[in-house]
């Protein structure tokens, strides 16, 4: 007669305690030890970043959108982020993208947008904001106006600006002053840039942010205006020896979203974005600032520096013939040749906005 199976091995409450402990023991590490699956994220998007490489990008959108928000949200929303570059987009093709909705989220420089929509350009030309301060107020009396036309003419919702460092002049051989300019070959990233230093009598040449270096050992150009600390991330402490310190303009971008995919978020989703997204943008305007003068200090050397590489450079200081030429240049070059770009509705807009706040009308 077969013999049951549970005369063999006693039931639990018949063990012996040792042995109720033990086998209990070994069911939880069994369990416990097993890896615990979070919860995938109720709602996931894409988000396309800014400039790849730089602070704005590695410091403070990708932790944002890849941890912060996440954290925040208790794991219940989550986005992946990819900078434009690096994504096979060209920054002029952004606000159509987004436009379009083929981009939900995405990052736009304002000077990319010069062909296409020259009056988005208005608050970062060259010439205009000489400070910091300058260009916080440039921004600031502008946002309503730029938050209105994207909205009613292309569907898209402004979430913030955003701020890259002061861009300012590298050189390969000395100057003393930026009429010391004249007939250098000087890398450019946009049209105003372009505007100013042909007044100064140089020849600007467009090249990408990360061919500059590349241009500069070739000897395709002499000097090239970027970003205090950005350009020490390239390495142009290593490929040029004269830094100027007057900052031709800031490289403001817009972030935004595509209007109906803002619509269909989640509600509270977009009301976490509405309140974290500033701070997002104040701590990226706060840190610019910072960044400015850390890349001065990285590129010549100084004792201060602790985000970028030792340079060697040169810092030749504003002096007072380039405060001057520089006002100069902007009203006389500058903003004339952005009113022709842009069209006459633009005076209005300029009028209304930067030109009474900044004391410079436009005629």
């Amino acid at each position: 007669m077969p013999i049951p199976l549970r005369s063999l091995i006693p039931l639990p409450g018949r063990w012996p305690a040792a042995l109720r402990g033990l086998v209990g023991g070994a069911l939880c590490l069994a369990l416990c030890s097993a890896p615990v699956r979070a919860a995938p994220p109720e709602y996931q998007f894409r988000v396309v970043g800014g400039l790849a490489g730089v602070s704005q990008f590695t410091q403070w959108e990708e932790p944002f959108w890849t941890r912060e928000l996440p954290r925040m949200s208790g794991g219940r929303f989550k986005a992946d982020i990819v900078p434009f570059d690096r994504a096979g987009i060209s920054g002029d093709d952004m606000l159509r993208l987004l436009q379009l909705g083929v981009v939900p989220f995405g990052t736009v420089l304002m000077s990319s947008l010069t062909a296409s929509h020259p009056q988005y350009s208005a608050p970062d030309l060259a010439g205009l904001n000489p400070d910091m301060a300058s260009a916080r107020a440039s921004v600031a009396v502008f946002r309503p106006y730029l938050e209105h036309s994207l909205r009613e003419q292309h569907g898209v919702q402004l979430l913030a600006l955003y701020v890259y460092p002061a861009q300012v002049v590298f050189c390969k051989k000395p100057f003393a002053a930026l009429a010391d300019l004249a007939g250098r070959r000087v890398r450019v990233s946009s049209a105003g840039q372009a505007d100013f230093l042909e007044a100064l009598g140089a020849k600007p040449v467009h090249t990408p942010f990360a061919q500059i270096v590349a241009h500069l050992e070739s000897g395709s150009v002499d000097c090239a205006v970027t970003g205090t600390l950005s350009g020490n991330g390239l390495g142009l402490h290593e490929v040029t020896r004269y830094l100027h310190a007057l900052p031709l303009n800031w490289g403001v971008a817009l972030f935004a979203v595509n209007q109906n995919t803002w619509e269909s978020l989640p509600a509270d989703l977009r009301s976490l974005l509405l309140r974290e997204l500033p701070k997002l943008e104040a701590a990226i305007w706060n840190e610019s600032e910072r960044d400015t003068a850390q890349g001065i200090a990285c590129n010549t050397g100084q004792a201060a520096c602790t985000k970028g590489r030792l340079g060697r450079m040169a810092l030749v200081p504003v002096a007072p013939g380039d405060e001057r030429r520089r006002q100069e240049i902007f009203a006389a070059t500058v903003l004339p040749r952005w009113l022709q770009r842009c069209g006459q509705s633009c005076a209005a807009v300029w009028n209304q906005t930067i030109g009474p706040a900044r004391g410079i009308p436009a005629r």
